[in-house]
């Protein structure tokens, strides 16, 4: 029994070839169908070379499971989300490496409603029936049907619903697709805005779909990946600039200056624009920077719920709490109405309607948060043993803390500052995160401190 190395705690992923082909897809398809008794499902796949022929090995290994497929082409991650609630499918699956290496691939799976398949739900099942690779006979007239439709006009449509277009006043923005899966919602957008005379004009800026990634892999973490889009919103003068992963389901918002805006500080402009529509709300955020998000939500009358860091723990909490919006400082942003999905296309709109209500930029909004909440972004280290570093930073002379949860990770909270630090589930490194009050002294004081004690015990 070969084992499949493809499968990860969230998702599938893996080097084209050694780790995934289309035999694996296809065993992959055929498990999916097998333990889920899915009778409907859903495929897409990205912009990538290998994503087609991957997609089309699903879509046979789903069909001779018994499984109806319906392909809808080119697209997001998030368009499968949609697409399986909007059409009523039984599953859906998106073949995609997002911003992984160009030569890698993957695939992600939901279920009913949208529903995530992790390794607790259901992921590792399906890795043990592929690896197994028996299947029973499927009488021919049994297999399933195979169609090709598009559901973008669907899915706009519900894009739409999430802002009151007499609120638009005119804006310039900037768009990167980064060659990668969001050009054509971009164009059906704009469309729309033209014949509902919404006053936004896109500035495009690596926009057509191209697997060879001409300017880089799309993965705008990367400090080199934003200068284009940072240079555009300069040269243009535009209100906002908004990048994407390849598979769109994150995006990442630049200020009027170019300046790019850490997804904390983001988290809580989207968590004031739900409350501003309904102030009886409940937000979920992540335990690892959350000062400035519950103080936003507590200000406009929500209620905070924070939830494990991670989408599968985010989306449940999310349906436990029937949630209006969650948040997390990755950039995935989950929403009620998106079957408690994320989103990369929901957020940037709703933040274009907030600059147009509020009559201000996208800067002087975010510039008193960040002095209020100065935070150390995510900060990784590799290191041997992380329990022990973890346990010798809990265990380090503070002072008394005023509180210690143990929600993901270390969460120390003390009067002026606090830090969360937790391991990796995948790989030896663990994650640090600082938050202080108003006090960026401080907040630079602390990390030298705690580096300096990673660095010793790594």
């Amino acid at each position: 029994m070969t084992k499949l190395t493809c499968f990860k705690a969230y998702d599938i992923r893996g080097k084209l070839g050694e780790e995934l082909n289309e035999d694996i897809a296809y065993r992959i398809g055929r498990a999916f169908a097998l333990y889920s008794s899915a009778k409907n499902v859903v495929v897409g796949g990205d912009v990538r070379e290998t994503s087609e022929a991957l997609k089309l090995a699903v879509a046979k290994g789903l069909q001779d499971g018994g499984c109806n497929v319906t392909d809808i082409g080119m697209v997001g991650t998030e368009e499968i989300y949609f697409a399986t609630s909007n059409l009523n499918m039984d599953g859906g699956i998106e073949v995609t490496a997002s911003h992984n290496p160009i030569d890698y691939n993957g695939l992600k799976l939901v279920r009913e409603q949208s529903k995530p398949i992790s390794g607790d739900t259901g992921l590792n099942d399906i890795k043990a029936l592929a690896e197994k690779n028996e299947w029973p006979d499927i009488e021919f007239d049994k297999k399933g049907s195979y169609t090709q439709v598009s559901n973008l006009n669907p899915y706009v449509d519900h894009l739409l619903t999430y802002i009151n277009s007499k609120n638009i006043t005119p804006l310039k923005l900037v768009v990167n697709a980064g060659n990668g899966a969001a050009g054509h919602v971009i164009d059906e957008l704009e469309e729309r805005f033209n014949k509902l005379n919404i006053p936004i004009e896109f500035i495009k800026v690596h926009h057509e779909p191209d697997a060879t990634f001409p300017n880089g892999i799309p993965n705008p973490l990367l400090i080199e990946n934003r200068l284009d889009t940072a240079d555009a919103v300069k040269a243009h003068k535009a209100d906002m600039g908004i990048a994407w992963d390849g598979d769109f389901d994150r995006c990442f918002l630049f200020d009027e200056n170019g300046e790019f805006i850490e997804g904390y500080y983001i988290v809580g402009l989207l968590a004031e624009a739900f409350l501003q529509k309904n102030n009886n709300e409940r937000i979920i955020y992540d335990p690892r920077v959350y000062w400035n998000t519950e103080d936003i939500i507590k200000a406009n009358n929500g209620t905070p719920i924070m939830s494990k860091t991670g989408h599968a723990f985010i989306k449940e909490r999310m349906r436990l709490e029937d949630a209006v919006y969650g948040g997390e400082m990755s950039a995935h942003h989950y929403f009620r109405d998106f079957a408690y999905c994320d989103s990369g296309m929901i957020p940037w709109l709703l933040v274009a309607e907030l600059l147009c209500v509020k009559k201000q930029t996208i800067s002087s909004m975010v510039k008193e948060r960040i002095a209020k909440y100065p935070s150390s972004g995510e900060i990784n280290f590799k290191v041997n043993n992380a329990k022990e570093t973890i346990d010798t930073i809990e265990n380090h002379s503070w002072g008394e803390a005023f509180e210690i949860k143990r929600i993901d990770g270390i969460d120390m909270i003390f009067a002026e500052w606090r830090l969360n630090i937790r391991s990796s589930n995948t790989e030896p490194v663990i994650r640090l995160n600082i938050e202080t009050l108003s006090n960026k002294q401080l907040l630079n004081d602390k990390l030298k401190e705690v580096v300096n004690l990673i660095t010793l015990n790594a």
